[in-house]
């Protein structure tokens, strides 16, 4: 796999996630799944950016469901919306950097997958 084939998989690795936008079930994690157990084996660089995307929506569905429940309390009220406008800003700008060739680390993200 070429550079620029390399780099445009890091990118799909982030880019993905925006399917579950698209009304697919899961989407956020699917689409970053699929395209990572494809292509983790022609590159180190797709392989860790394909984790870094997994563990950083895997991080956030856990913090969707904590917000969630703590609507009930009205602070998810607030911490939901943030939370998807976070989650949507950060994975722009992963795509843009994974894109230039640069792996890029989330913020708030637990690490499942090493």
């Amino acid at each position: 796999m070429d550079q620029k084939d390399t780099r445009t998989w890091g990118m799909l690795c982030h880019l993905t996630a925006l399917s579950a936008l698209l009304g697919v079930p899961m989407g956020s994690i699917l689409g970053p799944l699929i395209v990572w157990l494809i292509k983790k084996n022609e590159s180190p660089f797709v392989d860790d950016q394909g984790k870094e995307s997994l563990n950083f929506q895997i991080s956030f569905l856990i913090y969707y469901f904590i917000a969630g429940l703590l609507i009930f309390l009205l602070i998810g009220i607030l911490l939901l919306p943030a939370l998807m406008i976070l989650n949507l800003v950060l994975v722009i700008i992963a795509s843009l950097k994974a894109n230039e060739g640069i792996s890029y680390r989330y913020p708030f993200t637990i690490r499942f997958l090493r």
